[in-house]
């Protein structure tokens, strides 16, 4: 007898219900099983569990401190962003990331990359999330990025606290190339930060080319770096936005290149939709990177959150499906084969990116899964719809009710759905 079946799941591209059994924490035959308990479904879909690759956790739910960001762009958020952290304690910002990965998990995230700034001579946030890591390890996995949210070159003693950071136990090395004071500095960033992460045996994540101008080309340094030190599947550059200002001849030559390089990639859409395009009278640019060339090149791309309630992104609440329903506009990928992608680029994308274990919800793979109120991948979507289950080593970690609408029709009530 095992420990739990889940009868009629949905999986990802399907739509006919399978039973899926739980035993000793991990997933096994279903078929002819018998259990200890039995949960229903009813015909939802289940997929792996998401993951958050992107966001900035120590900056979160700070949105108007210690002033409003009036013009909502991307440069007077940093100013903002600049100011607080003078006010940063190791209280402050554990009370505030405990409340959002509670968020997170409710919306089946178990597993987070947070950027954290490092241009604090005390290090303040990364001790907080340091310490906060081990204290929900098992429950939502955090990756900590050394990043230098004022530069490396550019910042007093910026390479001593990445090397600091690293020290403290940041599992990734970050950058800001574009940010630096000139190109030549900005190449130079990322040239020490790639041999600062070969020389620890850590992975890379880069804010690279974060803006609208066609002349920050910092991706193509990234690609030849990773070449040259052998670090494929290691690096990953996250916004890359310039790229959809390049001209198609070089596009098509540093996409080779990056095809080349095996380098992973993350797209934001719910800041980056917002911040970019700030300068431009019309046409406004979209804001996201050449997503659907650079998966043709058979490069990974995923999803990220980026901010929640922060000096950058005043929205959000945790919710990776939210920022993929974005994306799905602005990249164009409303497509028949491009929907159930974008529930790929929340889960197996992003959990390759974050070298994880895979998870394809096959017997043998752990019992991390998570159950959505609606009958498909693509209904998930459109509905953006609630997590039922969220559940990790076969434990129920976090439950939503399915909500109830109705109106009232002719005199009659009626439940609605929002189904076919």
């Amino acid at each position: 007898m095992i420990d739990l079946l889940l009868r009629n799941a949905v999986l990802p591209r399907s739509t006919a219900p399978v039973d899926l059994g739980v035993d000793g924490g991990v997933l096994v035959e279903a078929a002819g099983q018998e259990a200890r308990e039995t949960i229903d479904l009813g015909g939802r879909l289940v997929t792996p569990p998401l993951v958050e690759p992107h966001i900035h956790l120590d900056a979160v739910l700070t949105v108007g401190q210690p002033r409003p960001n009036v013009s909502g762009s991307l440069f007077e958020g940093i100013a903002v962003w600049a100011e607080r952290v003078r006010d940063l304690t190791v209280g402050d910002v554990q009370a505030r990331v405990r409340k959002v990965l509670r968020w997170q998990l409710a919306n089946g995230v178990q597993s987070v990359r947070s950027h954290v700034d490092v241009c604090d001579p005390e290090l303040t946030a990364l001790r907080a999330l340091v310490e906060l890591r081990e204290e929900v390890r098992g429950i939502v996995d955090l990756q900590l990025v050394a990043f230098p949210q004022q530069g490396i070159l550019g910042f007093p003693d910026g390479r001593k606290l990445m090397e600091k950071a690293c020290d403290l136990g940041a599992d990734v090395v970050g950058g800001i190339p574009h940010y630096e004071l000139t190109r030549e500095d900005g190449v130079a960033s990322v040239q020490f930060l790639m041999s600062l992460a070969a020389d620890r045996g850590l992975l890379v994540d880069v804010h690279c080319d974060e803006t609208d101008d066609d002349h920050s080309r910092f991706v193509e340094v990234m690609a030849a770096e990773t070449i040259r030190r052998g670090m494929a599947g290691r690096v990953t550059a996250s916004h890359t936005t310039a790229m959809h200002s390049y001209n198609a001849a070089y596009a098509y030559r540093l996409i080779n290149n990056l095809a080349r390089s095996g380098m992973h990639f993350v797209t934001n859409p719910l800041d980056n939709s917002v911040l970019q395009g700030r300068f431009d009278q019309g046409p406004v640019r979209r804001g996201h990177t050449r997503v659907k060339q650079l998966q043709e090149a058979g490069l990974t791309v995923c999803i990220g959150h980026d901010s929640v309630m922060d000096p950058w992104y005043p929205l959000g609440y945790g919710d990776p499906l939210q920022a993929a329903f974005v994306l799905a506009h602005f990249a164009h990928m409303s497509g028949a084969d491009e929907l159930p992608r974008l529930i790929d680029m929340i889960t197996v994308e992003p959990a390759r990116t974050l070298a994880l274990p895979e998870n394809r919800l096959r017997p043998g793979d752990p019992a991390d899964l998570v159950v959505f109120d609606a009958p498909t991948d693509v209904d998930a979507l459109r509905l953006v719809a609630r997590r039922t289950l969220v559940m990790r080593g076969g434990r129920v970690l976090a439950r939503s009710e399915p909500a109830r609408t109705t109106v009232t029709w002719d005199g009659a009530e009626e439940e609605v759905t929002f189904l076919r």
